[in-house]
């Protein structure tokens, strides 16, 4: 075989790659800065991707793989990195997906994170959702959330439920437990239901992907902990929208009651290739729980809640359309993608007009003043 797992993590490290792809057929392929990228080299043969995910895999995990045809894990690449694996049968074949994971936790600051979050992390109870699809940086900004928690919370012991744990937290002012699904717990509710007993200030769930664990995450928000949750919804009426629909009916309306009170926050986030240099750049959406926002919740108006994050500035409140105008207006990403992720293209493709006229107008005017 002329490809080393070694090699292509040391690629990967090198070249500031964030997804390894191993598949039969073609070449080992790396995604840099949103593209994919083919490595130099003959496809890929099924003994091939099978000897490269041995290299890192247990004898557990290849019987996983067999029986339920997937397993995800994590590894560490010495002190380069960390990586967050799947590995999956497909047509038969072994194949690989490995993302990698920053070994340093990065700021808010360097993020992007609005300064207006840093207030969510000292509210002594509730619910704070983290959200967006696949990919958007999740997991980087929550890491960077509990980082700051660890640092600066001498009162807070820290329970994060994570599939697989991706970042690792040393123990600082505060203390911090992580726990493994399918290592340490079989599953996320379990784990919730258990951390309930383990004396725990703050709870961070890496995913709220059934309805047992959304019913354990809000009970936990309503009994006097910080709890921290993901979902892959794009907007905050979104998101509350499929909290609800994955009730029963005759619970929704109860649901809705609940959420408006423990909910205290949804950060919605897309990360978007940069124009100005190489690399992506965050684009956020924030809704804090205000009373009236709050009682769109509870009276299942949550088509209203964007309107209320428009006029919401001094709460902390910032639309994603008005983060990606200032990101368009600032040179770092494109007008197309401000355009193809706004939550209403209509009107911010008409601001995009108004704002290069008034653009040019000015260039020309200087231009006027200079002969």
């Amino acid at each position: 075989m002329s490809y080393q797992m070694s090699d292509l993590l040391q690629l990967m490290v090198s070249e500031g790659g964030s997804d390894l792809h191993i598949r039969v057929g073609i070449p080992p392929v790396i995604r840099i800065h949103g593209v994919l990228q083919r490595v130099d080299g003959p496809a890929l043969r099924p003994e091939d991707t099978e000897e490269l995910m041995r290299s890192i895999t247990s004898e557990d995990h290849i019987q996983q793989i067999r029986e339920k045809g997937g397993a995800d894990f994590g590894f560490a690449f010495g002190e380069l990195a960390r990586f967050r694996v799947s590995a999956f049968k497909e047509k038969g074949n072994f194949a690989l997906v490995q993302r990698q994971i920053p070994s340093k936790l990065l700021t808010m600051e360097q993020i992007g994170i609005p300064p207006s979050v840093r207030e969510l992390l000292y509210k002594p109870r509730g619910l704070i959702l983290v959200t967006g699809p696949t990919g958007s940086g999740k997991t980087t900004t929550l890491a960077s959330l509990i980082n700051i928690l660890n640092e600066e919370r001498d009162d807070a012991h820290i329970i994060t439920i994570e599939d697989p744990i991706e970042y690792y937290h040393k123990h600082k002012k505060a203390v911090v437990t992580q726990r493994e699904v399918n290592v340490d717990v079989p599953n996320f509710a379990e784990a919730l239901r258990r951390a309930l007993r383990q004396d725990p200030d703050i709870i961070l769930v890496g995913e709220l992907r059934d309805l047992e664990t959304m019913e354990a995450a809000i009970t936990a928000a309503e009994t006097g902990h910080l709890v921290f949750g993901t979902l892959h919804t794009t907007g905050a009426a979104k998101t509350i929208d499929r909290i609800v629909n994955a009730f029963p009916q005759n619970q929704q309306e109860q649901i809705r009651i609940q959420l408006s009170t423990v909910l205290q926050a949804v950060i919605s986030q897309l990360l978007l290739p940069r124009i100005d240099k190489p690399g992506r750049v965050a684009a956020f959406e924030i809704m804090v729980n205000t009373p009236s926002i709050g009682a769109l919740i509870r009276d299942n108006k949550t088509f209203r809640i964007q309107s209320d994050i428009q006029t919401g500035s001094k709460y902390g409140m910032v639309t994603l359309d008005s983060f990606l105008i200032d990101k368009w207006t600032a040179g770092m990403i494109a007008e197309e993608e401000v355009v193809t992720k706004a939550q209403d293209p209509t009107t911010i493709h008409q601001k995009v007009q108004e704002l290069k006229a008034a653009r040019a107008e000015a260039q020309a005017a200087g231009r006027s003043k200079g002969t």
